[in-house]
């Protein structure tokens, strides 16, 4: 009996990585080879997917009907007789996802902030931006929450290399201004106008960011009286 893959976390960084998973264990299912999911990772996956809504739609039909791999066996066991016909047929029906995930790292700024931010810190600033990413379809403002950790560890990582101190309860607007003016991208440190409404915008994109955490929790602590 052939026995099933072994999961690893580091290798679902990306919904695309994730996809890629799920689209392997199907093809090791249609041709009886190893590398198969477990029943508990196969299901988490593909509930993954079919509970995104952005995505549900443009989940190839056997993932959304047949509900694991012993229910889709039977069907692509009589469907196709070769493992090669098998295996086009599964890449095929998953290619319109993958364009899908595809076009929307391809968005403006993705790559560039992506490149960036895994040669800063591989193992968690870069984390934080592809659970952003991640949450973009389904969930703007758990994407939103995101946004804002990243942020106030990249300031907190540019103060501590400075050896600039904050307090423990900073939020992100008082660490960006002092990470800012660190940096010498205080529009105050500026003469010229285009430099300083630059500037003076992302002083009020870290405002805004603020301000939603301050809403977010706001709205939880109303819901909890309820």
């Amino acid at each position: 009996m052939l026995e099933p893959a072994v999961f690893i976390e580091d290798d679902e960084r990306t919904a695309v990585e994730k996809l890629e998973k799920l689209q392997a264990s199907y093809i090791a299912t249609a041709t009886s080879d190893r590398g198969s999911l477990d029943a508990q990772d196969f299901s988490r996956l593909r509930a993954e997917f079919l509970n995104n809504a952005q995505l549900k739609s443009r989940m190839p039909d056997m993932v959304r009907k047949y509900r694991d791999q012993s229910q889709f066996w039977p069907f692509i066991k009589h469907k196709f007789p070769s493992y090669a016909e098998r295996r086009d047929y599964i890449w095929a029906e998953f290619r319109p996802v993958f364009e899908y995930l595809e076009a929307q790292d391809r968005s403006p700024g993705v790559q560039p902030i992506t490149q960036a931010l895994e040669a800063f810190d591989p193992e968690h600033v870069h984390a934080i931006w592809q659970k952003a990413l991640d949450r973009r379809m389904d969930d703007p403002e758990g994407a939103i929450t995101a946004a804002r950790t990243l942020l106030e560890t990249v300031c907190k990582y540019v103060l501590d290399a400075n050896n600039e101190r904050y307090p423990d309860d900073a939020d992100l607007p008082k660490l960006w201004a002092l990470t800012s003016e660190k940096l010498n991208l205080a529009p105050h440190q500026h003469q010229e106008q285009l430099f300083k409404t630059i500037l003076g915008t992302a002083s009020l994109w870290s405002t805004a960011l603020g301000l939603s955490e301050t809403r977010s929790a706001m709205r939880m602590g109303t819901d909890r009286d309820r």
